[in-house]
């Protein structure tokens, strides 16, 4: 079967490229419907990756957040028709310790190999979870991300000391509004704080019980345990307020990205004994507990719902940059491309 694939080959530029796709092989055949754009993809599209890493990766088809409906199942696992949540995570291995997001043998759509950018996608049966049409196609575009936040919640949850009275959640984006909705859906009696920036997006935690600016911090405040969910430049100043306003032998659980090494107060971290862990991407477990967590709470999908941005239908290359060109210039929001390819 050929396959139409949507390559980035440099920087803002799109080509078309073939691929074969054999029906007879054990696999899921599906085709992408909505697509959500993600930090990782505007980096790669906007070149702002470092010059070695981009001629490593391109040319690549980007998108690893979305949504498809199954063409054709030479396992007999989905129905034709179905919808299905695409995990872009590709695990080689099995390891009886490492989770399959962290073993540095799995591949990773857009990232070590092709995206959802394409006509159709060939996956195996178990990189595909069923969603029936109780949940908003949009919201779970971005599933994926969703999952990274839910994988470091769970991982909170075994790592954290018991006195989780107060818990801190730095970053007033996407991320840190996922994580802390999540975080009260799954601990409801643990009093939630929010940190940003943006006095206009710390309204929209109305959730949370307490919203600060990180400009405004009370000097005797203390939390717990803290997520930062800021990355970039910024994450630098979070992660010290973070460690200033931690509480001895206090969890903090890193989700923000950065490019460059990022200088941490350890002389603090000694002092308080505090513990730091990373969390990146997730795994099925992750999936299938964000989609449990969809059909229990709801309300999850309604609050999601106030972060989708635009939503742009996706016909042609020209149309693939506009959602692009978009995604940079929205103030919030996830960018949607509704794919008809």
């Amino acid at each position: 079967m050929l396959n139409t694939v949507y390559r980035l080959v440099a920087p803002r530029r799109f080509e078309v490229a073939f691929s074969d796709i054999d029906l007879e092989a054990r696999q899921v055949i599906v085709r992408p419907a909505y697509l959500s754009i993600c930090h990782a993809d505007q980096r790669y599209y906007q070149g702002a990756r470092p010059i070695e890493v981009m001629k490593q990766k391109l040319p690549m088809a980007l998108i690893h957040e979305g949504v498809g409906e199954v063409v054709y199942d030479a396992t007999g696992t989905f129905q034709s028709g179905d919808s299905v949540i695409m995990i872009p995570n590709i695990p080689t291995e099995q390891d009886n310790v490492i989770a399959e997001n962290y073993l540095r043998s799995s591949k990773f759509r857009a990232s070590s190999f092709d995206g959802f950018m394409q006509e159709h996608v060939a996956m195996a049966p178990d990189r595909l979870v069923s969603i029936d049409s109780s949940v908003d196609k949009v919201v779970a575009a971005f599933t994926e991300l969703v999952s990274v936040s839910v994988h470091a919640i769970r991982r909170f949850a075994t790592i954290a000391h018991s006195r989780r009275g107060v818990v801190g959640i730095w970053g007033d984006g996407n991320l840190g509004y996922i994580t802390a909705i999540f975080f009260r859906t799954m601990f409801p009696d643990t009093r939630l704080y929010i940190f940003g920036v943006n006095q206009e997006k710390l309204s929209q935690f109305s959730f949370a019980d307490e919203t600060f600016s990180v400009t405004d911090i009370p000097p005797d405040l203390l939390v717990d345990h803290a997520f930062e969910c800021v990355g970039g430049e910024a994450s630098q100043r979070a992660i010290s307020q973070i460690i200033d306003h931690i509480g001895p032998e206090g969890t903090i659980s890193l989700l923000g990205v950065s490019e460059y090494p990022v200088p941490i107060n350890t002389r603090m971290v000694l002092e308080k004994g505090l513990r730091i862990f990373g969390s990146s991407r997730s795994g099925r477990d992750d999936f299938l507990k964000t989609v449990a967590l969809y059909h229990s709470h709801p309300e999850i999908v309604g609050y999601l719902s106030n972060i989708v941005g635009a939503q742009l239908e996706i016909r042609t290359i020209a149309d693939m940059n506009k959602a692009f060109e978009t995604d940079i210039h929205k103030s919030i929001g996830k960018t949607i491309m509704i794919w008809n390819k």
